[in-house]
């Protein structure tokens, strides 16, 4: 009884199916994290999709955070189911499911076989720089070991999610509105009927109810463009030369019982093969199968003319080369890894040098656990139904470059909204319900004890720029707008001496700092267009110990 053979043509268009429904339900429910519903202090805030499901089938997110937490947050576990898989048939994840994968193939089928000369085939060999991918693994495994997040960076999850969600997403949906918009308002009766009943589709689909903005927005949106144009001159470059989980996946594929056998008496060379390869593992005959390379899309098999080339199971084939990384550049890789820690950190928002306006989300942990946890995919940041959560720049150091922060002056904490706590796949940012977060009264049910809340930070006022302090005018927004219950926000009329020398009472605010909980509602409203009168700094949040201002009384003595 022979071997098990796969039929070429079949199989590639289940695999073209197959990445096919794997982007488009990546699509869906990258659309689908977000909040459309009315937000209020009554709203039952959550998420109703599994907008996880993908980073919770990622081995190399499970790895980093088993290794950087010397545990494994909920629901990562099913990244066994990928991981094993592998094992036994090779990196079928890169050729059959990964979205980011599928989006690197179309963008390298751009270009016609027709333009695909000589050059292109031979671009299409396995080159050395290939083992790069296996570097920057080794690297960031080292770094979590050590205790960093680095590998978000370049998680093709946290990668395309983050540029997607945060760029590329609310980009379109500017476009659209942007064309909607004025086809709605035109004379004509039949285009606005075409245009209002598209907009209130596109509404109900993928639109956001409000459109979002986020810093560094451009730049994320430049670098995948960059990624996906160099298609054009490699296929799949970054799967064959960047990709850590490609690594992780080419290593695990060293057990595979699924080989490439190759027909020497029927290959004459046509080259076809290299054309259409995906991932430069040389199919060609004549030459060694890297075995680590094969991304199992099967385009040689499906392309060459003879039938030379088959993959089968439990195929010994004698030239097949693995993940053949030296021993020199892994311990370099290792050093590298080690390093990057104390550099990235030696100057970051660690300690009392930390920026003031760093504040993470609610449920977040302290900084040092929540650098080693957060993966930077943007998830938190693109549910954000206030859009509050942008992306840190220089604010948490090197480091924490990509991680979220709350910024009031763009958006506030809505009081009764945990979803960033919800679409966290790898706990940075513990998840918590409404009563635990404690800022709504009520939501306990009767008799029950309230919560002490979770506290992101404390108001302060700049008396030289608040009206009623500095220009005898009343103003008393940031107080409407404070949502705790009694308000942190306190108004003290005063009888004042106006510039013509007449008497005048004003409402001048304070800040109780005992029961403020640094949701940047005051900020956000505040009018002045410039720089805030009001402005809340992380001092006070309930997630560090050491960034304390009050002195709580227990037990007779007196503690910070």
């Amino acid at each position: 009884m022979g071997r098990p053979k796969f039929a070429r043509p079949r199989i590639v268009v289940l695999r073209r199916a197959s990445q096919i429904f794997f982007l488009a339900l990546f699509l869906f429910l990258l659309v689908r994290t977000q909040f459309n519903g009315t937000i209020g202090s009554g709203s039952d805030i959550r998420m109703r999709w599994p907008v996880r499901l993908f980073f919770e089938l990622d081995p190399l997110a499970a790895l980093s955070n088993a290794l950087a937490t010397h545990a494994l947050y909920r629901g990562m576990l099913w990244s066994l189911l990928i991981l094993l898989p592998v094992m036994f048939l090779g990196r079928f994840f890169c050729g059959w499911i990964c979205p980011l994968g599928t989006l690197h193939h179309f963008f390298g089928n751009l270009k016609s076989e027709q333009k695909r000369g000589k050059q292109w085939v031979d671009s299409n060999r396995y080159k050395p720089w290939q083992r790069t991918k296996y570097v920057i693994l080794i690297a960031v495994l080292t770094a979590a070991v050590c205790g960093s997040g680095l590998v978000g960076w370049l998680d093709p999850f946290s990668m395309l999610t983050r540029s997607l969600g945060l760029s590329i997403v609310p980009a379109a949906n500017y476009a659209a509105n942007a064309a909607l918009g004025p086809l709605e308002h035109s004379r004509f009766g039949l285009l606005q009927a075409i245009a209002g009943g598209l907009h209130a589709a596109l509404a109900a689909t993928v639109l956001n109810f409000r459109q979002p903005h986020f810093r560094a927005g451009v730049l994320l949106g430049l670098i995948f463009l960059f990624l996906l144009a160099l298609n054009l001159r490699v296929t799949r470059f970054w799967c064959r030369a960047l990709c850590p989980l490609g690594a992780l996946l080419g290593v695990a594929s060293r057990w595979s019982i699924l080989g490439l056998h190759k027909d020497p008496k029927s290959c004459d060379q046509c080259n076809r093969c290299l054309l259409h390869c995906q991932g430069g593992d040389n199919p060609i005959g004549g030459v060694p199968w890297h075995k680590a390379e094969c991304l199992m899309c099967m385009n040689c098999v499906d392309v060459c003319p003879h039938h030379g080339l088959e993959f089968q199971l439990f195929r010994k084939e004698a030239e097949v080369v693995g993940a053949n990384l030296p021993r020199r550049r892994a311990l370099a890789a290792v050093a590298a890894g080690i390093a990057a820690l104390p550099l990235l950190r030696a100057n970051t928002a660690l300690g009392k040098s930390r920026d003031a306006h760093l504040i993470r989300p609610p449920g977040a942990l302290d900084e040092t656990d929540f650098l080693s946890r957060c993966i930077r995919c943007g998830e938190c940041m693109k549910v954000c139904p206030n859009n509050s959560l942008q992306p840190t720049l220089a604010e948490a150091g090197l480091e924490g470059l990509w991680t979220p922060m709350l910024t009031p002056r763009i958006g506030y904490c809505e009081p009764s909204c945990v979803l960033c706590s919800e679409v966290c796949p790898t706990g940075a940012i513990w998840k918590i319900t409404p009563q635990e977060k404690g800022w709504v009264v009520g939501l306990g049910g009767p008799g029950e004890q309230t919560p002490q809340p979770v506290r992101l930070g404390t108001a302060f006022y700049d008396r030289g720029r608040c009206l009623p302090w500095a220009m005898a005018t009343n103003c008393i927004v940031c107080e409407e707008w404070c949502p705790v219950s009694p308000k942190a926000i306190y108004l003290q009329e005063v009888e004042i001496i106006d510039a013509e020398g007449n008497k005048k009472v004003v409402k001048q605010p304070h800040v109780d700092p005992s029961r403020c909980v640094g949701c940047g509602a005051c900020e956000y409203a505040c009018p002045l267009q410039e720089h805030p009168a009001v402005y809340v700094t992380s001092i006070g949040e309930s997630r560090s110990a050491s960034s304390q201002i009050l002195l709580t009384r227990r037990e007779g003595k007196e503690q910070s």
